[in-house]
């Protein structure tokens, strides 16, 4: 077998578009935000010999990146719903300079539609299924692609092949560190998330998620709802391991979809922690109790990122979220107790959503009063119940469901006979203004910014950003 050299690739897109595996929207936000390419860092540490290349934060354009099609054999692609259309366009300039390459899709899009992404696609040899770390590497080494398991692909005459599937990984301490990846082929630098410290790394100590939300696309397309994790051993060894290479780094960020899901590995890690002196942060269910917060605290845990969605009790309920409000109200009490900080994600547009449950939302935002806030709008993606329902109900229109418009700004795909696209679309811009543009928050902003220069200069470049986001937003239809 031959060994193909592997150029792993996150195309260049509109500036300020995070297509990273790490953000649930593919898109452009509010502030501009990076979060590291895991998912494709991941497949590159087992293959010691590939390339990287995350062309958005890193400024790239298409003329810095096709050269790269001269001289690699294979070109690994992740990709996206809102991404699809432009990175097919990508693998056809790489085609047309090398014929010869060899271009496979990988990422939820193509694990949930791969017929009629391969159909759509003439250029793609291949698509991936669920996890494709060792998919990859055995294409990568040179196995026959009717031989890998966990593929779709094109053969000679055209036709689409269907593989066996390939089991979701169980032993997650199989996976090599991805930091020696981010150290080979990435800066760290120009990876920036609004209320994270500045620089930090992200990477997962476990795929999957238990929760069933209706929205949430990687536990539904790629990840599953059994939470497979890494052992506690080997998360400590590979932050070890991030402090040698990235001694300048001030945070860490455990991205797994829910890092408290198993509360006693989380406890256990948060103190191995504590002993090597580092800031961390994670994602989080709002119903993590007292004492595991305050030994996570202890340990060095500054920030949770927690999926609130809604305020109104109905809401949850219908995308399955498994939350009670006064459960959530009591854990973030907890949290400004304990001085740990919360950037709290709310959904706008959710089956249910009414004018009143958008008021019943920012009067829940207000009220638990979270450090920082993000607003985003509902996105169908396929593969999910909630595009499932969405279909069947009459609530997407065909035509939108790329999710986002010409500019790569978020759209708002879903509407109901009681709620426009542009009442929905225009609910993300009133809930930020009612929930920022308070006196307290306001002199809370103004608090943080005085005590840190460092902050100062953050904020007010942030301010600017989202200013001119808010300008295009004007300029943007709710549905392209």
């Amino acid at each position: 077998m031959t060994k193909l050299k592997t150029l792993f690739l996150q195309p260049p897109s509109f500036d300020g578009f995070d297509g990273g595996a790490g953000s649930r929207y593919q898109a452009r936000r509010e502030i501009k935000s990076f979060w590291f390419p895991t998912w494709l860092a991941q497949p590159a540490a087992l293959l010691p010999d590939s390339t990287l290349i995350d062309a958005p934060p890193a400024k790239l354009t298409m003329a810095d990146v096709l050269p790269h099609a001269k001289t690699h054999d294979l070109l690994i692609i992740h990709t996206s719903t809102p991404s699809f259309g432009n990175d097919v366009k990508v693998a056809e300039e790489f085609k047309k300079l090398n014929p010869n390459l060899l271009i496979g899709f990988i990422g939820a899009k193509v694990a949930v539609q791969p017929v009629e992404s391969l159909e759509r696609a003439k250029v793609l040899d291949f698509v991936c299924g669920n996890e494709f770390d060792f998919t990859i590497k055995e294409i990568a080494e040179g196995a026959s692609l009717r031989d890998v398991k966990g593929i779709w692909w094109r053969d000679t005459t055209g036709e689409i092949i269907k593989n066996e599937d390939r089991p979701l990984l169980m032993n997650m301490d199989e996976l090599p560190f991805v930091v020696d990846v981010y150290k080979k082929h990435l800066r760290i630098e120009d990876y920036f998330i609004g209320y994270l410290k500045h620089p930090y790394i992200s990477v997962y100590t476990g795929r999957g998620c238990k929760s069933h939300c209706t929205f949430c696309l990687w536990p539904q397309t790629v990840g599953g709802h059994k939470y497979r994790t890494r052992s506690v051993e080997n998360v400590i060894a590979e932050i070890k391991r991030a402090k040698e290479l990235f001694p300048q780094v001030k945070e860490f960020m455990f991205d797994d979809d829910t890092f408290t899901d198993d509360l006693p590995r989380a406890e256990a890690i948060a103190k191995e922690l504590g002993k090597l002196g580092v800031t961390w942060s994670c994602n989080a269910k709002a119903n993590v109790p007292y004492e595991t917060l305050k030994v996570l605290k202890a340990n060095g845990l500054r920030l949770l990122l927690v999926g609130y969605e809604s305020g109104n009790q109905q809401i949850l309920h219908n995308i399955k979220k498994g939350m009670r409000i006064e459960v959530a109200k009591k854990f973030t009490a907890d949290c400004h107790k304990l001085g740990i900080m919360i950037h709290g994600t709310f959904i706008v547009g959710l089956p249910g959503e009414t004018r009143e449950t958008l008021k019943e939302t920012i009067a829940f935002a207000k009220e638990i009063n979270p450090h920082t806030i993000q607003v985003s709008l509902a996105a169908p993606y396929p593969g999910t119940f909630l595009y499932n329902q969405a279909v069947k109900e009459g609530w997407l229109d065909v035509e939108h469901a790329e999710l986002i418009d010409e500019h790569g700004v978020q759209i708002a795909p879903l509407h109901y006979p009681h709620l426009s696209h542009q009442e929905i679309f225009d609910a993300v811009e009133e809930i930020y203004r009612q929930f920022y543009f308070r006196p307290s928050k306001i002199l809370s902003i103004l608090k943080e910014m005085a005590l840190s220069p460092q902050m100062l200069v953050r904020r007010l470049r942030e301010g600017l950003e989202f200013k001119a986001f808010l300008k295009e937003r004007h300029a943007t239809k709710a549905v392209a």
